[in-house]
């Protein structure tokens, strides 16, 4: 996949799949409230963490390289 392709289908994950994301994981932690009662505060943090790290991981390799120029359309200045 060219960096171009890359960098499309990063916004459309950040800007369409991340709150799609976002609603599921506190969809989740809603359901574990109603479930099992509110979970101690770091148990909670912990989960969010995890959720936090675990949406990025199938998606590792759109996003390398990003943040890198294209080849040819470096500034001359």
């Amino acid at each position: 996949m060219d960096l171009k392709t890359r960098k499309r289908w990063s916004l459309v994950i950040l800007l369409i799949g991340l709150p799609l994301y976002i609603v599921v994981a506190v969809t989740l932690m809603n359901w574990l409230d109603t479930r099992f009662g509110r979970l101690p505060i770091l148990i909670e943090i912990l989960v969010y963490v995890v959720l936090g790290i675990l949406w990025a991981l199938p998606f590792k390799r759109v996003f390398t390289g990003i943040g890198k120029e294209e080849a040819g359309t470096g500034q001359d200045g």
